[in-house]
């Protein structure tokens, strides 16, 4: 790639998306879709009658002879970048020029376009967002019956597994997985009607009576299906629905970044995302491993958040049959909503794929805080026996906060072998009993189990 960086450079020129999706929405792509629905439109116009298929075959002849440089140079003067590569593409074609973009509006040509454009990005989120599922799935067994301390509120709660807390994000995942197949099935093109959506224009060469046949064929030959009311555009609440499927993705996502983020702090150490054995962390601090990737994901999630704010706003300022106050900021808003979502995938199936769990410090953790979840088996065993449940809970709560402040001085947590030792406690349960009760390893109900099932599930997803 031959960059210039004597000029501005959008990071998603080169830094953010793949290549596949920088090229969907690069100038010589765009340009080329919009010659390939002229030449789809002459087509059914000669199926029609109204030009000759020597005006079809020069057409074709030239389809894909883009010429940037030229249409730039054409669209200096006349202030308008489709009309410039119309008559970039008219130069070519000295024949089939000459009927060119006949009966149609702008907008016939760039809708359409960019709706294709917007398909063909949301197949490429699908294949990587399958991907990502297929890693979680196997995380997820990888790591079903490994048991650590969950948090509620960011303070130690009560036990659970790693394979049912990846289960969490997964799920939301497969969530965004059939919002996204819904909104890639119902994407609808403009079709071709004209300057305010009657085709009075198409109608005037072939008749009303023909006209649904005519854009039939057109949505045949684009294999696209049209909207049936459109004025001069589509209804740009198909780009706040289709933003809104991408945001939602990027929420789950940032989720998982942010909570890999929390572990990775050193009281916790229970994840880190992958380094690089020649990675720098900080240029101060030598011994600096931050969580890049996992803070990319957030920084760029929370950009793609706005995106549908913006995809409203166009919406609904979107007055009679078209204004032109939504067009400058469509250029950047679809791309780079696109390309956001394509690294936000990426980056995530690194991460996972990589994604170092340290068991040791799980233990740790579990250790520490489990026998605080504990106590609540003994709580229920104990007004089983006969005894008072008020009671019973101040009395544990105090032991509770016992072993708190023993271990934020540094201690191990004493609290199963308190309560095996307080004769109040010991006159309902025995101590074997109440050793028993303590063992927080077994109270983790059937965690792995659902979040084995889930990974069932994505397994069963179609390609």
């Amino acid at each position: 790639m031959n960059l210039d960086f004597e000029t501005y450079l959008s990071p998603y020129t080169w830094r953010y998306g793949s290549q596949e999706m920088r090229r969907i929405w690069s100038e010589a792509y765009k340009r080329r879709l919009w010659r390939r629905i002229w030449l789809a439109l002459a087509e059914t116009q000669a199926e029609f009658g109204l030009i000759t298929p020597e005006h079809v075959a020069d057409l074709r002849a030239h389809v894909e002879e883009v010429n940037v440089p030229r249409a730039l140079e054409i669209e200096a003067e006349l202030r308008h970048d489709l009309m410039a590569e119309l008559k970039t593409y008219a130069e070519q074609a000295a024949l089939g020029g000459r009927i060119l973009h006949l009966g149609a509006t702008s907008m016939d040509i760039e809708d359409n376009a960019d709706v294709l454009r917007m398909r063909q990005s949301l197949d490429l989120l699908l294949v990587e967002l399958r991907k990502l599922l297929l890693e979680f799935a196997d995380k997820i067994e990888t790591w079903a019956d490994a048991p650590l301390i969950a948090f509620t509120h960011l303070q130690p709660a009560e036990p659970s597994t790693l394979g049912y807390r990846l289960a969490s994000y997964a799920q939301d995942l497969l969530e965004d997985w059939g919002a996204l197949n819904a909104t890639r099935r119902g994407l609808r093109g403009k079709g071709f009607k004209g300057a305010v959506g009657s085709g009075a224009a198409y109608a005037e060469l072939i008749g009303s009576e023909a006209l649904p046949r005519f854009e039939q064929r057109l949505s045949e030959r684009l294999e696209l299906p049209f909207y049936l009311i459109a004025s001069q555009v589509y209804p740009r609440k198909q780009d706040y629905q289709v933003l809104s499927a991408l945001a939602g993705l990027g929420a789950t996502l940032y989720r998982f970044a942010f909570d890999l983020r929390f572990l990775q702090s050193p009281p916790i150490g229970e994840w880190r995302e992958p380094f690089g054995e020649k990675q720098v962390g900080s240029s101060a601090m030598p011994f600096k491993r931050n969580p890049i990737n996992a803070e990319k994901i957030n920084s760029l999630g929370r950009l793609l958040a706005q995106a549908p704010r913006l995809a409203w706003d166009n919406a609904a300022h979107s007055l009679l049959e078209r204004t032109l106050d939504d067009s400058a900021n469509r250029r950047t808003l679809l791309p780079e909503s696109f390309l956001i979502a394509d690294e936000l995938l990426h980056v995530a199936g690194r991460i996972l794929h990589h994604l170092q769990v340290d068991q040791a410090a799980m233990q740790r953790n579990l250790a520490t805080y489990g026998p605080f979840a504990a106590v609540e088996r003994v709580l229920m065993a104990l007004v089983k026996a006969g005894a008072d449940r008020q009671e019973m809970h101040e009395h544990l709560r105090r032991h509770a906060l016992t072993a708190w402040e023993m271990i934020q001085s540094g201690g191990a947590n004493p609290l199963a072998a308190n309560l095996t030792a307080d004769a109040h406690i010991l006159q309902y349960l025995d101590a074997g009993q109440i050793s028993a009760l303590m063992d927080y390893s077994q109270y983790l109900g059937n965690a792995a189990q659902r979040a084995r099932q889930l990974a069932v599930e994505i397994r069963e997803l179609e390609a």
